[in-house]
């Protein structure tokens, strides 16, 4: 690697920690400052900001992208509005810095408190997603946290012009405008560099697919939250509500198929299986989604003469991000829960049913970061759960589960008051 290269990054990430010690106890009417600042620079920056988004669609790597991804790519000026509009929701929310968690007083007199404080310096890795340089800008912002972008080749230019935007709006609150930087290559040696430097940084977050989230986990020497993939399943319980069934599983399948909370797997339980099955079915292929079937689900749809495939077993376990889902038949609430603990990647599952206590059951026994009762899985999205925008959604289980917003960018510190007390 050049040595330029790595002093470029090891100096971003010093300039990150030092602006990081200054946002720790920056008040919230300042750092609210630079996000309405931005808010307005993003409306009032609709040509620039097109203009470089174009530059990026119109190069090899955006050409060769999927529709999905191409899509996550592509700037309007409805998006960039609804990107203002997420700067504003995190201006509103309260600051979680220095609310106090917990707190007692020991025997001998001495007062603890427990503290939110920020993380420090989190560095996001990311692909063709360029809200992403937004959304983790802002909450890392709010939160107190300096922050390090790294984004995809896909989209250098929007992202270079949106960080240019982060950082008139610090320098117009008298913030650092180190506080939040991008690399400004797009060399994968810069990445190997920023992910060794567990002095400096102190969290990485990964935004991609799942190529890019095991790449940056297996060569990062900082703590990295992620989740892998999306696997969710919806399960329509003996119980359900066939027009609720339909109209939950239509939306989680089809509204943005491409997304790691798009529904994946459906199970249904045999009980209901013959008549809700082709209702579901019917609705699905409507919007042209390909029905990959267990044995039993397929011979329900094929006396039902509807279009399906076989499915293999590799489609049990399988993140389409297409217009695509394996269907299976369940005998029981309990295999449905056995099947999910073992088969999905832990991200996002859904039961539609009208019993209480079955959805009680199925919420408290599945294994997974969210756990939706009659409502579709497209709402594990930090800005659906009142979050503002979300720097990402975590299956792991230490520090944060899923979605991510002000609070799960903080950690905690003690504060300890005495009197002159001392350690017998």
């Amino acid at each position: 690697m050049p040595a330029d290269l790595a002093s470029l990054v090891t100096s971003i990430a010093q300039r990150a920690r030092a602006a990081s010690l200054v946002l720790a106890t920056t008040p919230a009417v300042r750092k609210n400052a630079v996000l309405e600042a931005l808010a307005g620079l993003i409306e009032t920056s609709h040509a620039t900001l097109l203009a470089a988004n174009a530059q990026d669609l119109a190069t090899p790597e955006a050409t060769a992208l999927a529709a999905a991804s191409r899509e996550r790519l592509t700037l309007t000026a409805k998006k960039l509005n609804h990107l203002a509009q997420s700067v504003r929701e995190v201006i509103a929310l309260p600051d979680p810095v220095g609310a106090e968690l917990e707190g007692w007083t020991r025997p001998n007199g001495l007062r603890i408190r427990k503290i939110r404080v920020p993380i420090g310096v989190i560095g996001i890795i990311y692909e063709a997603r360029p809200n992403v340089t937004v959304d983790c800008a802002i909450l890392c912002l709010k939160s107190g946290n300096a922050a390090i972008l790294r984004g995809g080749k896909e989209c250098f230019h929007t992202n270079t012009a949106l960080a240019a935007l982060i950082s008139q709006a610090l320098t117009a609150a008298g913030l650092p405008a180190d506080a939040v930087q991008l690399i400004p290559t797009t060399d994968r040696a810069a990445l190997n560099t920023l992910l060794k430097l567990d002095t400096l940084i102190h969290c990485i977050i990964p935004r991609g697919g799942e190529s890019l989230i095991r790449y940056v986990t297996a060569n990062s020497t900082i703590p990295v939250i992620k989740h892998y993939t999306g696997v969710c399943f919806i399960y329509v319980d003996k119980d359900a509500d066939p027009n609720l069934a339909e109209h939950i599983l239509v939306n989680a399948k089809t509204q943005r198929p491409g997304v790691c909370n798009a529904a994946e797997q459906l199970l249904v339980h045999a009980a209901v299986a013959e008549t809700m099955l082709p209702r579901l079915a019917s609705a699905l292929l409507a919007k042209n989604v390909q029905l990959r079937c267990d044995a039993a689900s397929a011979a329900i749809l094929a006396r039902a003469k509807l279009a399906h495939t076989a499915a293999t077993p590799a489609d049990f376990t399988a993140e389409f991000l297409d217009l695509i889902l394996a269907v299976r038949v369940v005998d029981s609430l309990d295999t449905a829960i056995a099947t999910i603990n073992r088969d999905s990647s832990g991200h996002s599952e859904a039961i539609v049913t009208r019993d209480p206590a079955t959805a009680a059951r199925f919420q408290a026994a599945v294994d997974s970061a969210v756990v939706l009762w009659n409502a579709s899985t497209r709402f594990n999205d930090g800005f659906e759960f009142g979050f503002g925008a979300e720097i990402g959604i975590s299956t792991d289980r230490l520090h944060a589960r899923g979605p991510m917003g002000l609070r799960e960018l903080c950690s905690y510190k003690y504060l300890v008051d005495g009197t002159g007390q001392v350690r017998e």
